[in-house]
């Protein structure tokens, strides 16, 4: 209920004032889990990767542990669906969430950049979004949010088709995915994200 309260008034907030654009949400699945891999640049990115999807598809995000401590901030952020996640190291506890919300058809949401980024490229990628979606077995949803630094002008919101990451990914011993594996599919993801921000189609 809460979330679908928020959903509809940021979602509100961001066509009126920041004229938000969504492109490709047939590429959406409108069920199944999925990993959304997308670029961060602002605060604003969760918001309106969130509002960019229908409200009946609620992604969880993982945030980072330290904006759960924030009073207010962790209380809203928790409502809406994140969990944290410890940096600097694999958080287990935060990676068997996530995976639950994978079984259950959900969506979780990453950046994988692990910060925000205040160039105009994309960062080297962490691994989270590929190891969650080689060991759920799910697809990654692609996503690139173009304008969100600031608090006016447009926003643009760019939604790929889902990238599949089969068993021909894994090179390891018996065929599993092994971290060089990870490293290759992160950067695979990551360039289709950098595709999205300059596509115009």
């Amino acid at each position: 209920m809460f979330y679908r309260f928020a959903w509809t008034l940021c979602r509100a907030i961001l066509l009126a004032v920041r004229r938000m654009e969504v492109r490709g949400l047939e590429n959406v699945p409108p069920q199944g889990g999925l990993v959304l891999a997308s670029n961060h640049r602002s605060y604003w990115d969760p918001v309106i990767v969130g509002c960019s999807l229908p409200k009946t598809r609620q992604v969880f995000f993982m945030a980072k542990a330290e904006l759960f401590e924030i009073p207010l901030l962790g209380m809203i952020i928790d409502r809406l669906g994140a969990f944290p996640v410890r940096r600097g190291g694999a958080d287990r506890s935060a990676i068997r969430k996530a995976l639950d919300h994978l079984a259950s058809g959900e969506i979780v949401g990453i950046f994988p950049e692990g910060t925000r980024n205040k160039s105009e490229g994309v960062l080297e990628p962490h691994l989270g979004a590929a190891m969650l979606a080689t060991r759920a077995g799910v697809p990654v949803l692609p996503v690139a949010v173009i304008g969100s630094r600031g608090f006016f002008g447009k926003v643009r919101v760019v939604i790929g088709p889902p990238m599949a990451f089969g068993p021909d990914f894994a090179s390891g011993r018996g065929k599993k995915v092994s971290r060089n594996d990870l490293s290759k599919i992160s950067l695979i993801i990551m360039d289709r994200v950098a595709g999205l921000m300059i596509s115009k189609k």
